[in-house]
Protein backbone atom coordinates (compact mmCIF):
# COMPACT_ATOMS: atom_id res chain seq x y z
CA UNK A 1 0.00 0.00 0.00
CA UNK A 2 2.95 2.61 0.61
CA UNK A 3 2.18 5.80 2.23
CA UNK A 4 0.42 6.12 5.48
CA UNK A 5 -3.53 6.58 6.59
CA UNK A 6 -4.90 10.11 8.46
CA UNK A 7 -3.63 11.07 11.60
CA UNK A 8 -5.29 13.41 13.87
CA UNK A 9 -5.71 16.43 11.95
CA UNK A 10 -5.75 15.10 8.52
CA UNK A 11 -8.31 13.83 6.09
CA UNK A 12 -7.95 10.77 3.63
CA UNK A 13 -9.54 11.47 -0.29
CA UNK A 14 -9.76 8.44 -2.05
CA UNK A 15 -9.74 9.16 -5.75
CA UNK A 16 -10.29 6.13 -8.26
CA UNK A 17 -7.98 5.74 -11.15
CA UNK A 18 -7.63 3.24 -13.64
CA UNK A 19 -4.62 1.17 -11.59
CA UNK A 20 -5.99 1.87 -8.07
CA UNK A 21 -8.01 3.83 -5.95
CA UNK A 22 -5.68 6.31 -4.09
CA UNK A 23 -5.91 7.43 -0.53
CA UNK A 24 -4.48 10.96 -0.71
CA UNK A 25 -3.85 12.45 2.77
CA UNK A 26 -3.61 16.15 4.02
CA UNK A 27 -3.46 18.39 6.81
CA UNK A 28 -4.93 21.41 4.68
CA UNK A 29 -1.92 22.39 3.39
CA UNK A 30 0.32 19.94 2.07
CA UNK A 31 -0.35 15.95 0.82
CA UNK A 32 1.63 14.35 3.58
CA UNK A 33 0.90 10.58 2.37
CA UNK A 34 -0.89 9.24 -0.83
CA UNK A 35 -1.18 5.00 -0.55
CA UNK A 36 -2.11 2.89 -3.38
CA UNK A 37 -5.17 1.31 -2.50
CA UNK A 38 -7.15 -1.60 -4.23
CA UNK A 39 -9.51 -0.47 -6.94
CA UNK A 40 -12.63 -2.11 -5.16
CA UNK A 41 -11.44 0.20 -1.97
CA UNK A 42 -14.60 3.16 -1.91
CA UNK A 43 -14.04 6.73 -3.31
CA UNK A 44 -14.02 9.49 -0.68
CA UNK A 45 -14.50 13.44 -1.56
CA UNK A 46 -12.03 16.01 -0.96
CA UNK A 47 -12.12 17.33 2.03
CA UNK A 48 -10.01 20.39 1.43
CA UNK A 49 -8.17 22.51 -1.17
CA UNK A 50 -4.86 20.98 -1.03
CA UNK A 51 -6.88 17.56 -1.75
CA UNK A 52 -8.91 18.48 -4.57
CA UNK A 53 -6.03 20.16 -5.99
CA UNK A 54 -3.98 16.75 -5.96
CA UNK A 55 -7.08 15.11 -7.23
CA UNK A 56 -7.18 17.68 -9.94
CA UNK A 57 -3.33 17.21 -10.78
CA UNK A 58 -3.52 13.21 -10.80
CA UNK A 59 -6.13 13.92 -13.79
CA UNK A 60 -3.99 15.90 -15.76
CA UNK A 61 -1.18 13.01 -15.06
CA UNK A 62 -3.83 10.94 -16.08
CA UNK A 63 -4.57 12.74 -19.57
CA UNK A 64 -0.28 13.31 -19.93
CA UNK A 65 2.03 11.19 -18.29
CA UNK A 66 4.59 14.00 -19.02
CA UNK A 67 2.14 16.35 -16.43
CA UNK A 68 4.55 17.47 -13.46
CA UNK A 69 2.97 17.80 -10.03
CA UNK A 70 2.96 20.92 -8.25
CA UNK A 71 0.37 20.30 -5.48
CA UNK A 72 2.63 20.90 -2.20
CA UNK A 73 3.84 17.80 -0.04
CA UNK A 74 5.75 17.22 3.10
CA UNK A 75 8.19 14.63 3.24
CA UNK A 76 8.76 12.88 6.68
CA UNK A 77 11.63 10.39 7.29
CA UNK A 78 14.81 9.42 7.80
CA UNK A 79 17.86 11.81 6.98
CA UNK A 80 18.89 8.76 4.73
CA UNK A 81 15.13 7.74 3.22
CA UNK A 82 15.34 12.00 2.93
CA UNK A 83 18.48 12.13 0.55
CA UNK A 84 16.80 9.23 -1.51
CA UNK A 85 14.01 11.01 -1.86
CA UNK A 86 15.54 13.93 -3.07
CA UNK A 87 17.39 11.75 -5.76
CA UNK A 88 14.25 10.61 -6.77
CA UNK A 89 12.78 14.35 -6.97
CA UNK A 90 15.53 14.62 -9.50
CA UNK A 91 14.34 13.00 -11.91
CA UNK A 92 11.36 14.96 -11.82
CA UNK A 93 13.82 17.83 -12.38
CA UNK A 94 14.70 15.83 -15.37
CA UNK A 95 11.34 15.81 -16.68
CA UNK A 96 11.38 19.72 -16.29
CA UNK A 97 14.38 20.01 -18.16
CA UNK A 98 12.59 17.21 -20.82
CA UNK A 99 9.96 20.58 -21.32
CA UNK A 100 12.89 22.64 -21.88
CA UNK A 101 14.75 20.70 -24.17
CA UNK A 102 13.25 17.36 -26.28
CA UNK A 103 16.71 16.07 -26.28
CA UNK A 104 17.35 15.43 -22.82
CA UNK A 105 16.60 11.82 -22.04
CA UNK A 106 15.47 10.97 -18.18
CA UNK A 107 13.13 9.25 -16.12
CA UNK A 108 14.36 6.03 -14.25
CA UNK A 109 17.35 5.17 -12.57
CA UNK A 110 17.90 1.82 -11.31
CA UNK A 111 18.58 1.04 -7.58
CA UNK A 112 22.19 0.32 -8.27
CA UNK A 113 23.13 3.78 -9.84
CA UNK A 114 21.22 5.70 -6.78
CA UNK A 115 22.83 3.57 -4.33
CA UNK A 116 26.49 4.46 -5.92
CA UNK A 117 25.50 8.09 -5.87
CA UNK A 118 24.38 7.86 -2.21
CA UNK A 119 27.13 5.85 -1.29
CA UNK A 120 25.25 2.83 0.16
CA UNK A 121 23.57 -0.20 -0.86
CA UNK A 122 20.71 -1.08 -3.56
CA UNK A 123 18.58 -3.17 -0.93
CA UNK A 124 19.00 0.31 1.20
CA UNK A 125 18.03 2.57 -1.66
CA UNK A 126 14.98 -0.09 -2.25
CA UNK A 127 14.04 0.08 1.27
CA UNK A 128 13.69 3.93 1.32
CA UNK A 129 11.87 3.69 -1.85
CA UNK A 130 9.44 1.64 -0.05
CA UNK A 131 9.06 4.07 2.84
CA UNK A 132 8.51 6.78 0.15
CA UNK A 133 5.09 8.21 1.67
CA UNK A 134 3.96 9.84 -1.12
CA UNK A 135 4.92 7.57 -4.01
CA UNK A 136 3.27 9.11 -7.63
CA UNK A 137 4.48 12.96 -6.76
CA UNK A 138 7.67 11.61 -5.94
CA UNK A 139 7.90 9.14 -8.07
CA UNK A 140 9.67 5.82 -7.12
CA UNK A 141 8.32 3.99 -9.51
CA UNK A 142 11.01 4.99 -11.65
CA UNK A 143 13.73 2.97 -9.62
CA UNK A 144 14.37 0.06 -11.60
CA UNK A 145 16.15 -3.20 -11.10
CA UNK A 146 19.77 -3.25 -13.15
CA UNK A 147 19.38 -4.48 -16.61
CA UNK A 148 15.71 -2.74 -16.70
CA UNK A 149 13.62 -5.49 -14.63
CA UNK A 150 11.22 -3.73 -12.44
CA UNK A 151 12.44 -4.45 -9.09
CA UNK A 152 10.18 -4.13 -6.18
CA UNK A 153 7.21 -1.62 -5.38
CA UNK A 154 5.53 -0.80 -1.81
CA UNK A 155 8.15 -1.82 -0.33
CA UNK A 156 7.97 -5.57 -1.80
CA UNK A 157 7.03 -7.45 -4.88
CA UNK A 158 3.36 -8.18 -4.49
CA UNK A 159 1.80 -8.61 -7.97
CA UNK A 160 -0.97 -5.66 -6.74
CA UNK A 161 1.95 -3.47 -6.14
CA UNK A 162 4.09 -4.41 -9.31
CA UNK A 163 0.79 -4.58 -11.27
CA UNK A 164 0.33 -0.55 -10.13
CA UNK A 165 4.30 0.11 -11.08
CA UNK A 166 4.08 -1.70 -14.36
CA UNK A 167 1.02 0.38 -15.54
CA UNK A 168 2.72 3.19 -14.16
CA UNK A 169 5.42 2.74 -16.26
CA UNK A 170 3.63 1.67 -19.56
CA UNK A 171 2.07 5.08 -19.06
CA UNK A 172 4.45 6.66 -18.91
CA UNK A 173 5.91 5.23 -21.91
CA UNK A 174 9.24 3.84 -20.10
CA UNK A 175 7.86 0.00 -19.95
CA UNK A 176 5.99 -1.71 -23.46
CA UNK A 177 2.65 -3.05 -23.03
CA UNK A 178 3.90 -6.23 -23.24
CA UNK A 179 5.91 -6.52 -20.29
Amino acid sequence: MTGRGPAAGQTETRYATPFAVLGIVSDGQVITSLRYLPRSTAALAPQDRVAERACREIERYLADPDYLFTVPYRLDGTPFQCRVWREIEKLREKLREKHRDTNCSIKTITYGVMAQRLRSGPRAVGGACGANPIPLIVPCHRVLAAGGGLGGFMGGKDPFALSVKRWLLQHEGILKADH
